[in-house]
């Protein structure tokens, strides 16, 4: 089963909300500094300068336009082998 790395630098997003608006599913604006974060369901950890999750191949598009959408470029998306 492939499954994909979402690493969100919470250091460089400016919290606009289009991650989690292209992608709700595994993304949301955090309590804790209103920044992109990976939800619950699919985090490793998340702390005030990163947060990093892991998908199922079935969100890989998901969070890829999310990725895309983010403009200061602060989501990578990477396959786990």
């Amino acid at each position: 089963m492939v499954k994909y790395r979402v690493t969100v630098d919470r250091s460089s997003c400016i919290a606009c909300g289009a991650a989690p608006a292209v992608c709700p599913e595994v993304f949301e604006l955090g309590s804790d500094n209103g920044k992109s974060r990976v939800i619950e369901k699919y985090s490793i950890g998340t702390d005030s300068s990163i947060s990093v999750g892991e998908v199922p191949e079935e969100l890989y598009t998901c969070v890829k336009n999310a990725a895309e959408v983010c403009p200061v470029d602060a989501i990578k998306v990477e396959k786990v082998e």
